[in-house]
Parts: C-alpha cells; structure tokens; sequence
C-alpha cells in the first residue's frame, strides 16, 4: 500500500489548479507549471486539496501510485514558494559571474567555463562577507531542474577531500583526509 500515494495534496492560499485528462496546471505567484501524470489515476477535487485515485491494486499502479502524487505536490509547491540550492566555490581563484542567461566560471583550470542556464531557472553569484568563498545561488519552480542545474554545475569541480576546494552545496559534510607525512 503506498502511504505517500494516499495522502491529500493541499492547495495552498493563491495558487489555482486546472485538472486535465491526463496533466495538472497549476498556476500561482511564481509562475504556471504543467505536471503530466499517467491518464488511468484519476484526481478526486476536494476545498483546498487533491486526492489521487490509482486504478486498481497491481504492482505498477501501486509504485506509480506515490510518485505522481509527489510530482503533482512538486508542482503546486513550486508555483507557490519554488525551489532553491545554494553552491559554495571554495578556491584560490575560483570566480563566478552571471550575464543574462549564461554563468560565467573560472575554476582553476586554463579556460572559463560557460553554462548556459535555462530561462526557467535564475542563478546568482556573490561573494560572501568574512568568507574565502562565493555563493551561487540556483532558483526556479521544477524541483527537478533546479537540483539537475546543480548537480551539473557542481560536478565541473568536485570537492577534493585533501584541501577541500571545489563546489559544494552550503552546508553539505566533505571527509577530509590526511596527507602524505615527509619522512625524518
């Protein structure tokens, strides 16, 4: 039995839900976002909430039962709070800037590199006060773009576990470890 499947999705205050045959639209105040789900699930309208029907007990229906239930949840969170990771550029010269649509990295290596970021997703780089280290900042509405938009720009320079340089997320744990000892 799916637990998540079965639990009512709310609606919060502003946000506005069209249900379609076989996708949801919800619209609020960050912008409209279209979630597809499979046609045979069937979503019941309650005040202020969704409730989502699987068709019957086999396997499938049952594993698919929880996981469009959170894409719909995704959605609805998205268009009315959205989505945010947070990047730390730890390095001697590590440098990020933003123009437009594209970011702009130099991470130690002999040339920039240049990430063009969808229009859905903004990005902002700043420095931060008291820190040897910059912020990038990732934001949008589609969990789904935001994470794989920082999972992409993090894996241009993994965290080395000897200095620890690198790009991390704000907050994420790196194993540090020892170095070579000179021999006396």
């Amino acid at each position: 039995m799916s637990r998540i499947g079965n639990k009512p999705i709310k609606i919060p205050e502003g946000v506005t839900v069209d249900v379609k045959e076989d996708h949801i639209i919800a619209k609020g105040p960050k912008g409209e976002f279209k979630q597809i789900y499979n046609s045979d699930y069937k979503i019941v309208r309650g005040e202020q909430e969704l409730i989502l029907k699987r068709p019957g007990e086999q396997k499938t229906h049952k594993a698919l039962h929880g996981l469009y239930r959170s894409l719909i949840n995704n959605a609805i969170v998205g268009v009315h709070e959205g989505y945010k990771k947070e990047l730390e550029l730890i390095g001697v010269g590590y440098k990020a800037s933003t123009q437009g649509n594209v970011l702009e990295l130099a991470l130690g290596f002999s040339h920039s590199i240049f990430f063009a970021v969808p229009e859905e997703i903004k990005v902002t780089a700043e420095s931060v006060k008291g820190k040897k280290s910059l912020l990038v900042t990732i934001e949008g509405i589609d969990k789904q773009l935001v994470g794989h938009i920082a999972a992409k720009i993090k894996s241009f320079r993994k965290v080395e576990p000897y200095k620890g340089k690198g790009i991390r997320f704000v907050g994420e744990y790196v194993r540090r470890k020892a170095g070579k000892t000179a021999a006396k």
